[in-house]
């Protein structure tokens, strides 16, 4: 048998590959729409208390709170 017939192509070649991508496709769809609602809800949470100047910023420590000190050893 020198040449496959076009069916085999076909049903055997073709068609399962081309299932398997769009399956793929399907997948990495879902996957990014799940992210985006994420991020969507994440922005939504920053937005919602925002500090004075509109951004985040980390909290400092206040100017009168000093470190303890370290105790030497006897």
């Amino acid at each position: 048998m020198r040449e496959l017939p076009g069916y085999v192509l076909f049903a055997g070649i073709f068609l399962p590959v081309t299932l398997l991508l769009l399956l793929l496709i399907a997948y990495f769809m879902i996957k990014l729409s799940e992210v985006n609602e994420e991020l969507a809800m994440a922005e939504d949470a920053r937005s919602a208390l925002p500090n004075h100047h509109g951004q985040w910023q980390k909290p400092r420590r206040s100017q009168n709170h000093k470190k303890p000190q370290e105790r030497k050893g006897i």
